[in-house]
């Protein structure tokens, strides 16, 4: 089983950046996709970002041009870089690797992200 643990959120003011990391446990890594989620308290947790074993990426719309995800099977992590961030980016964001398009059930802790003046 994978073990996922996110860090680098905090607080931001709008228009600002900020470069969260998820590092995964575990030998295949490299062979998963992994996504990026947010959720915010009272509703679902939705997709951000997905990158693919082989680089390609994906993106909500709500966020493309501003997020970029990248991944560096080396350390067994993932990243999200975060610019131009809005008050409605605030949220928890958690990682997860992918299977045919569905997260795994085992989630890590999050980082939280408010972006606040």
């Amino acid at each position: 089983q994978v073990q996922l643990v996110e860090s680098g959120g905090g607080l931001v003011q709008p228009g600002g950046s900020l470069r969260l990391s998820c590092a995964a446990s575990g030998r295949l890594f490299s062979i998963h996709a992994m996504g990026w989620y947010r959720q915010v308290p009272g509703k679902e947790r939705d997709l951000v970002a997905v990158i693919l074993s082989g680089g390609s990426t994906n993106y909500a719309n709500s966020v493309k041009g501003r997020f970029t995800i990248s991944r560096d099977n080396a350390k067994s992590t993932v990243y999200l870089q975060m610019n131009l961030l809005k008050p409605e980016d605030t949220a928890v964001y958690y990682c997860n690797i992918v299977v045919n398009g569905v997260p795994s059930d085992s989630w890590g802790q999050g980082t939280q992200v408010t972006v606040s003046s």
